[in-house]
């Protein structure tokens, strides 16, 4: 350690402020207060009615505004608003691009003036524009001195072009694999189906072993799960569905009502003049879609139906999970049909219509997915862990549309009983549904396979799917 004696000594300036605060008391006056009457007729003149509406025709507004100055607050012009049709009211779903020009707009308040330079190390005694001066001052005498050329040089900045050959890119990807399984790492030449990864930096391999939080630092990680696709769990459209309610369809609001996990919508079919309209607005969307927003889903009605009880919706879960060994008893059935049949019936709690909802796009079904951590040895809600069908990993499902439910509202006197409610809603309520789980046919298994087919890229056969071999 150097001796402090050894350092050459050097002064610091720094100035003295002192504040004195001096009293001036004055006495009170000699004489008692005498108040004057002072006459303010002209106050009357500025306070009548008439100096305000001379004021407004002598100065006219040199804006053009409507009455509702943008901001309409009136519903009557509003189109099918008195109908149960809130979509002229609402923000679009998907809100418009941001039109350049207007991204300055949108810049946050630190963004905007001059940047300012705040020094460290100066003495709350100094005067801020002595502050300023000196800094700018020792900046400039401290920069080196650079030529135009150099300067010029400077800003052009080098772009390696390499890194956008789609060989590297694809090399980049293999490499977070291999960093994940060095195992099974491929390390000998590339051919037409193997390729070598990046060799791994060692900071890249610390990252893995030991990863951060981002922003937490604080926080650890306590497991792992690998990202794998559900290949067993498709459907016949390969996709999944998002269905959002706008209320609660239930009367349970302290807790969570177990037989909404195996809820029943079934969609009822669509007029013709309900087709009419959605296939104009479609078409007007692919004619302009700048000026004419995407219409979104089939705007589907819906029968909601829920078990009668709790235990209904227990034993119709375990009907249809894979993995319990009494799925196939019958005395997991809590009613019986007219014939005699085995069945869960479930009751409508009413019906729903769709409020939003987004474009379906089977296409890029992966641009958003519903993920699931699946441990087959941990315990759920009590439930001890016992799938074999599934190794631990967080399991993605493809979601193709995302639709807002909300109560469907009558458009006449039906739901008062003044009137019928089959003939003026349009279709039929009905009121329970009897559900019977059986295991896929033919066909079903086909459209399943070819999905899975198309998943691991595998030869999908188009002669015979529908018939079943699978």
């Amino acid at each position: 350690m150097a001796n402090s004696a050894s350092r050459p000594d050097r002064a610091y300036h720094q100035d003295y402020i002192c504040r004195i605060r001096y009293e001036n008391s004055l006495p009170p006056p000699p004489g008692s207060v005498k108040l004057l009457d002072i006459p303010i007729d002209g106050l009357d003149y500025y306070a009548s009615p008439g100096f305000a509406s001379r004021l407004h025709r002598s100065q006219p507004i040199n804006i053009e505004a409507d009455a509702e100055l943008g901001m309409p607050i009136d519903l009557v012009g509003m189109p099918g608003v008195f109908d149960g049709d809130e979509s002229s009211i609402q923000a679009p779903l998907i809100p418009p691009p941001v039109h350049s020009r207007d991204k300055n707009l949108l810049r946050p308040l630190s963004e905007l003036g001059k940047p300012k330079y705040q020094p460290g190390g100066i003495s709350f005694l100094r005067r801020t524009e002595y502050i300023s001066s000196d800094a700018a001052r020792a900046r400039s005498e401290a920069a080196p001195k650079t030529t135009p050329k150099a300067a010029a040089a400077k800003l052009r900045k080098t772009v390696d072009t390499s890194k956008d050959d789609p060989v590297h890119v694809l090399r980049a990807a293999v490499k977070g694999f291999d960093l994940a399984h060095p195992e099974d790492a491929y390390t000998g030449t590339d051919t037409q189906d193997s390729i070598k990864g990046l060799e791994p930096t060692p900071a890249e391999i610390e990252a893995w072993n030991n990863p951060k939080h981002p922003t937490k630092s604080n926080l650890k990680a306590v497991d792992f799960y690998p990202i794998l696709p559900d290949l067993e769990a498709g459907t016949d459209t390969g996709n999944y569905m998002i269905a959002k309610f706008t209320a609660n369809p239930t009367q349970i609001i302290n807790k969570h009502d177990p037989r909404m996990d195996v809820g029943l919508l079934r969609p009822i079919e669509l007029d013709d003049a309900t087709v009419a309209e959605y296939s104009a607005r479609l078409a007007a969307h692919t004619a302009d879609p700048v000026h004419n927003l995407h219409p979104g889903g089939p705007p589907f009605n819906y029968h909601f139906f829920l078990p009668t009880d709790e235990n209904s919706a227990i034993n119709l879960k375990r009907k249809l999970d894979v993995d319990d060994s009494d799925r196939d008893d019958l005395e997991l059935y809590t009613a019986k049909n007219k014939d005699g049949k085995s069945i869960f019936r479930l009751s409508q709690q009413r019906v729903y219509e769709t409020g939003r909802s987004t474009a379906p796009d089977a296409d890029h079904a992966y641009n958003e997915i519903a993920l699931a951590l699946h441990d087959p040895d941990l315990e759920v809600l009590g439930v001890g862990g016992s799938s074999n069908r599934l190794e631990k990993a967080a399991y993605y499902y493809p979601v193709m549309q995302k639709v807002q439910l909300k109560p469907y509202r009558s458009k006449t006197l039906a739901q008062l009983g003044v009137a019928s409610r089959t003939d003026d809603e349009g279709f039929d309520v009905i009121d329970v549904i009897d559900v019977v789980v059986e295991n896929l046919d033919k066909v079903e298994n086909a459209k399943r396979h070819r999905h899975r087919a198309e998943l691991l890229g595998e030869a999908v056969e188009e002669d015979g799917a529908e018939d079943g071999d699978s």
